[in-house]
């Protein structure tokens, strides 16, 4: 359970992609606070072990970013101390690959058709648009870094279903507004292709012998910094800066931002 460093992977058994979001330094000297912020995928096939973990971590609070389709067919699986909090950001989207990929890819020779020749990567460009444009990811959003910006009673987890569109989103913009640089955000973005893919093996394998082409889930079970960086470059086109983006659409002034700073940041030095 130790963190290493930045980035360091936090083994379970059942849930992958869980890493510790702190030791990450902001362009003004200051360092995320290890042990307050944590990411995952969804937790519904989490073992005994693996919640007691996530219990000795001491999450206070979850996020779960998911749809409810979602949520019913894999319910979490928490720990005594953690509370539940619904952030579900693609309920108003009907047909967004991250809220659908597990039934998108039952069919994996359908599949294969729907998402070779650059579809996939324009797929998960679009939902990293919405994530940025649409009212019903505004208001999930603003919700968790609402939460967030309150003296909670301990560390919370984000999490979605492969934690790495959604959730990357969410802590994407929340180091940048933290002020750690983009470049070291998108390293932290990019480190699920590390963490997550190996765990996901089992599931190319069938994809191949079901007469998919495996080929095609790597945009789609992994991240690309394009797909970030698209979701960014709206960002400064719309808003300007993280800093507007978080005080319009989501509602959060300078006062909740500091807020926000005050939670998870300590000197560095």
């Amino acid at each position: 359970m130790t963190v290493a460093g930045p980035g360091a992977a936090i083994a379970l058994q059942s849930v992958a992609n869980l890493r510790d979001l702190g030791g990450w330094r902001t362009a003004q000297g200051a360092v995320v606070r290890p042990g307050r912020l944590y990411r995952s995928a969804g937790l519904g096939y989490a073992t005994d072990a693996d919640v007691a973990i996530l219990g000795r971590l001491g999450i206070a609070t979850i996020f779960d970013l998911r749809t409810a389709g979602e949520r019913a067919a894999v319910p979490d699986r928490l720990p005594g101390t953690a509370d539940l909090v619904v952030a579900d950001v693609l309920g108003d989207v009907e047909d967004s690959v991250p809220g659908h990929m597990f039934e998108l890819l039952q069919d994996p020779v359908r599949a294969t058709r729907a998402l070779s020749d650059g579809r996939a990567e324009a797929l998960l460009t679009t939902a990293y648009e919405q994530f940025v444009t649409r009212s019903g990811a505004h208001d999930a959003f603003a919700l968790i870094f609402g939460h967030l910006a309150q003296d909670g009673p301990g560390p919370v987890l984000v999490h979605c279903t492969t934690g790495k569109d959604r959730t990357g989103w969410a802590v994407a913009a929340l180091l940048l507004l933290l002020g750690v640089p983009e470049s070291d955000v998108m390293a932290e973005y990019l480190l699920t292709n590390d963490q997550l893919l190996p765990a996901l093996a089992p599931m190319f394998s069938a994809f191949a012998e079901a007469g998919g082409d495996p080929a095609v889930l790597q945009p789609v079970l992994g991240v690309r910094a394009e797909y970030l960086g698209h979701a960014l470059d709206l960002v400064r086109q719309r808003y300007g800066s993280i800093e507007g983006y978080f005080a319009g659409p989501l509602g959060l002034d300078a006062s909740a931002q500091s807020a926000l700073r005050r939670r998870f940041l300590v000197d560095g030095r």
